[in-house]
């Protein structure tokens, strides 16, 4: 199907199904219930699911695949959605254009960013991307403010030229009408399913960007890009030039990360500094290698797990865990909510670190992995399954 083995095709089928079903998969518990605290079928959620799902597609070619570990994929991020704004201010609310621009943006400033930065490999390139982020995030802070409007961030406002904008036209980001703020909700009984108009776009460009993947991992130009994570030298002293290829891999990687914040701009038509920082770099980085790094599916699962456990930590405060742990004596109860409480809240990041570290040292392989252990365990012939080095295992 779709120039796919039955393999790969399973693949894209499972990826479609979570994505199509999702808002009545992440809602799982009634809503006026206390495991509703879980649930994460809101838009806003879920569109983050996707776009971030998207942002580590495109990196894992470059990592995952190239062998290449860039620490400033968030500039792309940053100048996608930039771009993205600067279409709403100049033509209208549609986000088609928007979009388009995003990610022919981000691929020119790619180009330009990897041109330089490839000269070097290993931890060389490594800095060079850290470096070019930080300082495409200085510039945009306050530098180039007549662009980026610096700290508060690039967002339309009434008295901007719009020359597309009709009268009574929206006023809101749409597809040619249909508001990405628009959704369906559904009430099943103690359930309540919502299915937003944003995140369906979403989830349609995330399953278009990971069926090109998918097509650039089994391609021939695929197999080039894992040669020269295998051995760049020995590639070299066969004629073959690496460069064009690896540049070629850092600009699909780029163009990836402009599209996902494209569609962070057109869910919210706003555009910050903040997203051009190292941290979200990190963040990308650490999505990756979760899931299960030069493997299809890991970046997606990595994305989602990354983005549902910052949902849960952030949200539990005092007296929510004041209620869970009411059963315990007082004088137990106590000394274990102050140490629980510096995990979560503002203190999320530090249980997220943890089980990151969990995961990487139990998983080297990442969430995949993990699948495929479960799998030899219960599967009728775990000896016959072995991963190859020509097609990694999903």
């Amino acid at each position: 199907m779709l120039g796919l083995n039955r393999k790969d095709t399973a693949i894209l089928l499972v990826v479609a199904a979570l994505a199509i079903f999702a808002p009545i998969i992440l809602n799982l518990f009634p809503a006026r219930s206390e495991l509703a605290f879980f649930n994460a079928g809101y838009p806003d959620l879920m569109q983050r699911f996707v776009i971030f799902g998207i942002f580590a597609i495109g990196f894992n070619i470059l990592f995952g695949l190239t062998g290449y570990l860039s620490f400033g994929h968030a500039a792309f991020l940053g100048v996608g959605s930039y771009a993205a704004v600067w279409m709403f201010k100049l033509l209208n609310y549609n986000v088609v254009p928007a979009i388009l621009l995003s990610i022919v943006v981000a691929g020119l400033f790619s180009v330009v960013i990897g041109w330089i930065s490839l000269r070097r490999s290993g931890i060389y390139f490594s800095i060079l991307t850290l470096a070019f982020a930080e300082m495409s995030y200085r510039l945009a802070y306050s530098v180039l403010t007549p662009l980026t409007n610096g700290e508060t961030g690039l967002q339309v406002y009434t008295d901007d030229p719009q020359v597309l904008m009709q009268a009574g036209g929206h006023i809101v980001p749409h597809l040619f009408g249909l508001e990405m703020r628009a959704r369906e909700v559904i009430d099943v009984g103690p359930w309540q399913f919502v299915f937003p108009v944003g995140y369906y776009l979403c989830a349609i460009l995330m399953l278009v960007s990971f069926y090109i993947s998918i097509r650039i991992f089994r391609s021939p130009f695929g197999l080039m890009l894992r040669a020269i994570k295998s051995n760049q030298t020995r590639m070299t002293y066969t004629g073959l030039n690496p460069k064009p290829y690896t540049l070629a891999a850092f600009v699909i990687s780029g163009m990836y990360a402009g599209l996902a914040g494209g569609l962070l701009a057109s869910m919210d038509p706003l555009a910050g500094a903040e997203r051009m920082q190292w941290t979200a770099s990190g963040e990308v980085v650490i999505m990756t290698i979760l899931g299960g790094a030069g493997t299809l599916i890991g970046p997606i699962l990595g994305a989602g797990t990354i983005k549902y456990l910052e949902n849960v930590f952030s949200k539990m405060n005092e007296g929510l865990l004041h209620k869970w742990f009411a059963f315990l004596p007082d004088w137990v109860e106590s000394p274990v909510i102050w140490v629980v409480s510096k995990f979560t809240g503002e203190g999320w990041h530090l249980m997220l670190g943890g089980l990151f570290m969990l995961v990487i040292i139990a998983l080297p392989g990442g969430l995949v992995e993990g699948g495929q252990r479960i799998m030899r365990l219960f599967g009728r012939k775990p000896k016959a399954e072995t991963r190859t080095s020509t097609e990694p295992a999903e």
